[in-house]
């Protein structure tokens, strides 16, 4: 049976060792409407799981999956499931879980282990609960368990036949195991395919985090001058998306060529010390810690709303605030707390400073999910097929997969390609002069 558990524990918490550990079982329904809802927007994750379900290649593997565990990833749980999986699955971030869905897929058999405002250490434990159903693939966001596998599980990297990473954040960290010498195991880069990065990373990103601002907030962009800290993928996003909602956007950049992309985009970029000095709302995006100190902070206005885009809340100094500041407050139900610093300056932080469009949000929009989902899939279907035969290394996920996807979404849309006749096809394999 299971044991409702208290002590040491951050909320009121159902356990069944070895089966689940959530908040509140009876959240189920809501949860399943949840799913369903996203699953009906997800059609290209829906093709991919009606050839699952006929071709079953993941029959007899045990997937151990550590995602922002919503709706969206429900529907890639439920796809992995149709192609034979057992799943086991916890949250990457301990501000992203929906209790409801966490109690909708423990009722079909999923393990799962999480629960919205867990303490760092319930987020590790989650993790090793995870990992004691011994998978033999994980799908990872952050990298957090590919790392726990090889510094608490060593025993495990002989069973892991793979492993997918789904943000860029976590790939850096790949790359730096993997020049170390210390990745044990084949990875697919999923955050790198063009239709991950190109859609998920600019478009979802950029929509998302403003929605969560928003939602945490309730307050206008239109006039507001918005500080966007990077110019990767997701700094692009959110600073159009922030332009078009009639925001004045300035860029802080470290690149030489993100920085002048951003100028010929049309944007303003500045470093951070004189951008702090302008920006009413500032929002991270670089994957790098403490990007805004405490000496910018001196230097921002009254009532400033500091913000972070990336996977980890290290970009945004809160020991600073905590350590310095005379009075803090919780506001908009816990989404923001404000900070009252001696010179009588309010600075408010969304979300713990944790990944805005989560912790505030819902996310990415459904559809952008549907495309970066369809490619964990694959890539799960590809090291299930392929993965015993990888060396340990960072890989990149297969072009026909890439192009599959994209040919998948396409085709939901309606939307029919030109095609290259002979004789253009001819043209462009040639290296002759052409007349």
């Amino acid at each position: 049976m299971p044991i409702t558990i208290f002590g040491g524990c951050s909320t009121l918490v159902v356990v069944k060792e070895g089966e689940y550990a959530i908040r509140d079982p009876s959240l189920a329904p809501k949860g399943r409407d949840m799913i369903e809802w996203a699953r009906d927007h997800m059609p290209v994750l829906e093709a991919i799981r009606e050839r699952f379900e006929e071709e079953r290649p993941l029959e007899g593997i045990t997937v151990g999956m550590t995602l922002h565990l919503e709706a969206k990833t429900a529907v890639l749980v439920e796809t992995l499931m149709a192609g034979g999986a057992e799943v086991a699955i916890t949250g990457c971030n301990p501000l992203s879980t929906k209790d409801e869905v966490a109690a909708a897929l423990v009722r079909e058999g999923v393990h799962v282990y999480a629960w919205r405002g867990e303490t760092e250490k319930e987020y590790y434990q989650n993790i090793d609960r995870v990992l004691s159903h011994e998978p033999d693939i994980i799908v990872d966001d952050g990298a957090d368990c590919i790392a726990r596998v090889h510094t608490e599980f060593p025993d495990l990297t002989e069973r892991v036949i793979g492993a997918t990473e789904e943000t860029t954040t976590g790939v850096n960290r790949l790359h730096a195991m993997h020049r170390e010498g210390i990745l044990k195991f084949p990875v697919i880069a999923v955050n790198n395919a063009k239709t991950k990065y190109l859609m998920d990373n600019r478009y979802g990103t950029g929509q998302s985090a403003l929605d969560g601002l928003m939602r945490a907030t309730n307050i206008l962009l239109a006039g507001k001058t918005v500080v966007v800290v990077g110019y990767g993928w997701c700094g692009r996003g959110i600073a159009r998306r922030a332009r078009g909602l009639g925001a004045n956007v300035i860029v802080v950049e470290v690149d030489p060529i993100k920085a002048m992309e951003a100028i010929f985009d049309g944007f303003r970029v500045a470093p951070m010390d004189r951008a702090a000095e302008e920006g009413d709302i500032f929002i991270t995006a670089t994957g790098n810690r403490d990007v805004i100190r405490g000496e910018h902070i001196e230097k921002m206005k009254d009532g400033v709303i500091l913000a972070n885009a990336g996977h980890f809340d290290v970009e945004i100094d809160k020991e600073y605030l905590e350590e310095h500041c005379e009075e803090k407050i919780d506001r908009r139900g816990g989404l923001v707390t404000e900070y009252r610093m001696p010179n009588g300056k309010r600075v408010y932080l969304i979300a713990e400073g944790r990944l805005v469009n989560l912790a505030a949000g819902e996310g990415h929009p459904i559809e952008i999910m549907d495309i970066s989902f369809a490619l964990q899939a694959l890539s799960v279907e590809v090291l299930a097929k392929e993965g015993e035969g990888m060396e340990p290394g960072v890989y990149k996920v297969p072009k026909d997969v890439d192009k599959r996807v994209a040919e998948l979404k396409l085709k939901s849309m309606g939307v029919e390609l030109e095609e290259l006749t002979p004789e253009q096809r001819e043209y462009m394999e040639s290296w002759e002069e052409g007349t």
